[in-house]
Formats: C-alpha cells, sequence, structure tokens
C-alpha cells in the first residue's frame, strides 16, 4: 500500500521545479495520486477494510485542497499539471 523510496524520489525529480524541490503543490500532488492509486487497487481486493478508506478520503480531500491552491495562484501550472497526470478526463 505504501510508496517505495525510488518511487518516491521518481516523482520528486519528475515534478520539482528546480533542485532540491520537494515541497511545491505540483510534488505534493503527484504524491499524493500514486498514494491514492495504490489504496484504489488495495480496495479491489480489500472492500471492507473501512479504516484504509478513510485515509483515502482524507488523501483525495488533501490533493483537492493542493489543487484549489495552484488554480488560485497559477492557472497555468494547474493546467499543466493535471494534463500531466491525467486527472480529468
Amino acid at each position: 500500500m505504501s510508496i517505495t523510496a525510488e518511487r518516491k524520489q521518481a516523482l520528486i525529480n519528475d515534478n520539482a521545479r528546480g533542485s532540491g524541490d520537494t515541497g511545491s503543490p505540483e510534488v505534493q500532488v503527484a504524491i499524493l495520486t500514486e498514494r491514492i492509486a495504490n489504496l484504489t487497487e488495495h480496495f479491489k481486493t480489500h472492500a471492507k477494510d473501512n479504516h484504509s478508506r478513510r485515509g483515502l478520503l482524507m488523501l483525495v480531500n488533501k490533493r483537492r485542497s493542493l489543487l484549489d491552491y495552484l488554480r488560485k495562484t497559477d492557472a497555468q501550472r494547474y493546467t499543466d499539471l493535471i494534463a500531466k497526470l491525467g486527472l480529468r478526463k
């Protein structure tokens, strides 16, 4: 269910705005998206795991808040990010 250190570092490198950037909204959203995808796969086999489902809902809400902040501050970065991560259909 958790994300490996190598995968997390790859996500940081792919989405960082500069060297050493680990806290920008783009990086945080990319990491949250990976964790959400992992939990979604987990629920395909463990449908009654309600404790983890609560964690999933908290991750989704955190990602939504970060995306709202990014859309409000810089719309171009927001559109680039959702296109890169494939968050909208």
